[in-house]
């Protein structure tokens, strides 16, 4: 059984334990274009790899648009 998070407004069962590091590799995203939001708190990037998911956590991930 994994833990149970809402991910960007999807209520998502992930993996039992993990950082967020992983979970952006798992999704194929690059830490250095994104955001990410934990609880309403957003989370350094030099965080990423040591920041644990946790069991009900509500993430957001931020990704930045360019345009013009």
């Amino acid at each position: 059984m994994g833990t149970t998070i809402t991910l960007n407004g999807a209520t998502v069962d992930w993996r039992s334990s993990g950082t967020i590091g992983q979970l952006l590799d798992e999704h194929s995203i690059d830490p250095s274009h994104v955001v990410v939001e934990i609880n309403r708190e957003i989370v350094n990037i030099d965080d990423f790899d040591c920041r644990t998911v946790r069991e009900g956590d509500v993430i957001e991930i931020l990704r930045f648009v360019g345009g013009g």
